[in-house]
């Protein structure tokens, strides 16, 4: 009798099987309302106003697909035009869609007296964000008592990979699952401890997933210190960072040790706010 014998996964095989099963999900794409929705995402905070003509180079579009779509997304609230110029911004619509869904999340609901305790305490600005592919995104704040400056808002999005809470946040990845991620045979530089490439990104999100906390010192901007901690699931996956933010590119040792615990217990508060409700 022939024994039946098991297939064992290998890198190789599962990358390929995620690469067909993306393929396959693409079949369900609607192509007019992705297009919308890149439409949406070049307005950011360097590029609050644009014109069609602008839309239309960035999308690779024609100007009169463009501007179908803009009258379109003006009609529902989404864009408004700015004055009586060509150019387009987005409008109070898309930013109480946002609102409201950042309001209804659980996770921002169990997160707010923990991220203010944080505040509170440390004497910073706090923040709760969660990862939108390969972006951070601030989904809450509590400013700090020592506000010397100002502290990213609610909504905003950093780059994953060159932040200390992106690398967090995909810290359950695989380096398969970063390949995927990040096609590109290099990483988008911001300072010169952002990760060059994968191996360096997976190394980096390794180690400070080990320590159980990430510290940056000017790593993403210049003078500016950021401390964070993970907030896990059930099963110990990352679902969100606590952070802290400071106006300083060096901390003393002296308070770096009382915030770091800190931080890490903000961090297992929220982790076990959001065990017992599931």
């Amino acid at each position: 009798m022939r024994m039946a014998t098991s297939k064992v996964a290998t890198p190789q095989t599962t990358a390929v099987k995620l690469k067909a099963q993306a393929l396959s999900e693409e079949r369900y794409i609607v192509p007019a309302l992705l297009r919308g929705l890149q439409l949406l995402k070049q307005f950011n905070a360097q590029n609050k106003i644009l014109t069609g003509a602008e839309l239309s180079r960035r999308l690779q579009l024609p100007r009169a697909s463009v501007f179908r779509m803009l009258q379109t997304l003006e009609h529902e609230g989404f864009v408004e035009r700015v004055g009586d110029s060509v150019g387009y911004k987005l409008s109070l619509g898309i930013l109480r869609l946002g609102f409201e869904y950042l309001a209804s999340l659980e996770l921002t609901e169990h997160g707010k007296s923990v991220v203010q305790r944080l505040s509170d305490e440390s004497g910073f600005a706090a923040h709760l964000v969660v990862r939108d592919a390969r972006e951070v995104v601030f989904v809450h704040k509590a400013p700090g008592a020592i506000a010397s400056f100002h502290s990213i808002q609610v909504g905003a999005r950093l780059p994953a990979h060159a932040t200390i809470l992106g690398r967090l946040l995909m810290s359950d990845l695989s380096l398969e699952a970063l390949k995927i991620l990040y096609p590109e045979s290099e990483l988008e530089s911001f300072t010169a401890q952002t990760p060059q490439n994968i191996k360096d990104l997976k190394r980096m999100m390794d180690q400070e997933r080990a320590q159980g906390y990430s510290l940056s010192q000017g790593g993403f901007e210049s003078g500016i210190s950021t401390l964070a901690a993970p907030v896990f699931d059930d099963e110990h996956h990352v679902i969100a960072a606590l952070s802290i933010t400071i106006a300083t590119g060096n901390l003393p040792d002296s308070e770096l040790k009382s915030l770091i615990a800190l931080v890490q217990s903000c961090a297992q508060e929220l982790t076990a706010r959001m065990s017992r409700t599931h």
